[in-house]
Order: C-alpha cells, then sequence, then structure tokens
C-alpha cells in the first residue's frame, strides 16, 4: 500500500463525506435528524466520524481491494454503505425508543448514497494518485 495514496485519498474523501453529511443531514433532511446544539462538541466529532469512514474506506481500497476507478469506488462503496447504515441503524433502534422504521429505512438509502460517492471519489482519486 502506498502510504501517499492512502493520505491523500483519506483526505478527499473525509472532505467530500462532510459536504455530503451537510447536504443531507443539514439541509435536505434536517425534519427528520436533529440537529446538534449549539455549543456543543457535535460539529467536531461529525467531523472525525467523517474522516474516519473516509479512511476506513481508502485502507480497504488501498490495501484489499486496489480500487482505483470511481466505478468500482462506488459500486464498493455503496456495499459498505449499506452494511454500516444497517449496523448504525439497528443499534439506534436498540437504544431510541422514539426511533421508527421510516427514519430506519431513510438513513440507510442516505448512507448507501453518500459511501457510494465517497467511494467513487476515493477510487478515483487512487487511480489518478497511483
Amino acid at each position: 500500500m502506498k502510504t501517499k495514496t492512502f493520505v491523500i485519498a483519506g483526505l478527499v474523501g473525509g472532505v467530500v463525506d462532510w459536504l455530503l453529511g451537510w447536504l443531507f443531514y443539514g439541509i435536505i433532511f434536517s425534519d427528520i435528524f436533529p440537529q446538534p446544539e449549539e455549543g456543543s462538541n457535535a460539529l467536531l466529532y461529525i467531523t472525525l466520524g467523517c474522516f474516519s469512514f473516509s479512511f476506513f474506506m481508502s485502507y480497504i481500497y488501498n490495501k484489499w481491494a486496489q480500487i482505483t476507478t470511481l466505478a468500482t469506488g462506488a459500486k464498493a462503496g455503496a456495499i459498505i454503505g449499506l452494511f454500516m447504515g444497517l449496523i448504525a441503524n439497528f443499534f439506534n433502534m436498540a437504544m431510541d425508543t422514539s426511533a421508527d422504521f421510516q427514519t430506519f429505512a431513510t438513513d440507510i438509502a442516505i448512507s448507501i448514497v453518500m459511501a457510494a460517492i465517497v467511494g467513487a471519489v476515493i477510487g478515483l482519486v487512487n487511480g489518478k494518485v497511483n
């Protein structure tokens, strides 16, 4: 694995993930998903989560899968997004008594779309940097 490719793809993917999260959760679906309280550390944790996710995908794409194209990155990202969305939402359903299946399904769909786009970007960056 080339460290340079891993880091650049992870950073670019993290920025894209953060922007997509702002678009989907902060603007388009803000009436469904709770917004962070002002003065909280939520934005810091959201940012760290976005970069953790993108470096996770960059590691998989670079170390194990050798994904270097937009299309392959999008396909792999959609699968990763499906499972990450299922995991997070099943745990949320277990812990949050106000959670419902409409929010569950919406969040999984968002997870798939966001991860597919982030995966496509990481795959594209991998191909360009290599």
